[in-house]
């Protein structure tokens, strides 16, 4: 599997305000969550969703199918983030630093 040498790998984040007043705009923001999550995007907290690709090239085809399914309104926020700068953010539990790491492993499939 080929992966960009200079990245390491490329993290694609999601961050989004959708409106949830009526039944219609929950459901838009439902549809908007299950679409992230069948395209394998994972929720890091709600209303942020992260996907991990060995490429920057597999996050270019993602960000186009969300362009293509956004909902009518609401703000979305998309940010690429190299691999390095994922694994060096601050994460926090309960006033806590976790240092876990979170660069998942990768399968191949043939």
């Amino acid at each position: 599997m080929k992966t960009d040498e200079d990245s390491g790998g490329m993290w694609c984040l999601v961050m989004f305000d959708l409106p949830v007043k009526t039944k219609k705009q929950r459901h838009r923001a439902t549809e908007f969550r299950n679409l992230l999550i069948d395209m394998g995007y994972a929720m890091v907290q709600y209303s942020v969703y992260v996907r991990y690709t060995p490429t920057q090239a597999g996050n270019r085809s993602t960000v186009q199918t969300i362009k293509e399914h956004l909902p009518p309104d609401g703000l979305v926020r998309v940010v690429h983030l190299s691999d390095h700068q994922w694994s060096s953010s601050l994460r926090f539990s309960s006033l806590k630093q976790e240092s876990e790491s979170e660069t998942p492993e990768l399968f191949t499939l043939f």
